[in-house]
């Protein structure tokens, strides 16, 4: 799939007879060091990272395309509700769908707005407050090329995998050999999967729909868990608590990485919660610096916390 958007003056067919020609006139002896290094240089990142954005891309159109401009569902009900009840006018505006270039030109074409009216019929207003309930692209890259380590041969759980963002990310900015969404609504898992078979994910991305107290076993096997934001719009406060007991019960294997939006110690501040952090994770220092793409959003970067397990 990697080869659909690519763009060559050369055909597949042709580049892989050309390369298999420099390897058949290349010295038998250096044959197997050249190999070596097709298989380990950093040399051609350039052109996979590229075109994994470009199809990262094109699968945000392709989502764009099946949902309302607001990408939420009349089966969300709770979520819709809260955001009513925020004492500022808020508006869901999925960060991986649109970014700031894309929602300038909505607002451009009259279909969206950043602000609203103070005083209806006036010329006064103010800022809409936007939230996302999915990681922008800037923000997956971050998350698998900066906050995580090699995830070669690893088991990564994202909960509450909504649209599959951290899912899709995880193909192609990753090695992590499994990649699992928990995801309890089932209109949601069918866009993943829609996704998934669409570009021939499958081999490593896997959509579970279920309510994520009921994964105990894919808990305490995966080495990362990933939870953006995952219950406070979702469930109620009791059943925040239950579902984040449960997590503490279960995501116990040493050494394993916990990534949250926002941080647990914000997580739980309105919580009820028997869980002791201190015993259970240690905090991983991370440079927020060190990514310094142009469209990165320093203040949404510095929202994503990591944890290792004790």
């Amino acid at each position: 799939m990697r080869n659909v958007l690519a763009r060559s003056s050369m055909e597949f067919s042709s580049a892989r007879q050309a390369i298999l020609r420099v390897l058949q006139g290349a010295r038998a002896e250096d044959v197997p060091r050249l190999l070596r290094w097709m298989r380990t240089t950093s040399d051609f990142d350039e052109f996979t990272s590229n075109n994994d954005d470009a199809i990262l891309r094109s699968i945000a159109e392709d989502l764009r395309h099946s949902l309302p401009i607001e990408a939420m569902l009349n089966s969300e009900h709770l979520a819709l509700k809260k955001l009513q009840e925020q004492t500022k006018p808020t508006v869901h505006i999925d960060a991986f769908l649109y970014d700031d270039d894309y929602i300038d030109s909505l607002c451009e074409k009259g279909k969206m707005s950043r602000n609203y009216c103070l005083t209806c019929g006036s010329h006064r207003t103010a800022p809409l407050e936007f939230i996302s309930h999915s990681f922008s692209l800037v923000e997956v890259k971050f998350l698998y090329q900066h906050v995580l380590p090699d995830l070669t041969g690893k088991v990564l759980v994202d909960i509450g995998s909504r649209l599959g963002v951290v899912l899709f990310g995880g193909y192609f900015y990753s090695s992590a050999s499994q990649l699992y969404g928990v995801e309890i609504n089932a209109d949601f898992c069918q866009l993943q999967e829609a996704i998934t078979a669409k570009y021939q994910l499958c081999e490593r991305v896997k959509v579970v729909n279920a309510d994520i107290c009921t994964q105990a076993s894919l808990l305490q096997n995966a080495d990362v868990v990933i939870m953006n934001n995952v219950f406070e719009y979702f469930l109620d406060r009791s059943e925040q608590t239950r579902c984040w007991e449960f997590i503490y019960q279960n995501v116990r294997k040493k050494g394993a990485l916990l990534v949250t939006v926002p941080s647990l110690e914000k997580s739980f501040s309105d919580l009820q919660v028997n869980i002791q952090l201190n015993q259970w994770v240690e905090a991983v220092p991370l440079d927020y610096d060190v990514f310094l793409e142009e469209d990165a959003d320093r203040e949404a970067l510095e929202e994503i916390y990591l944890y290792k397990i004790l």
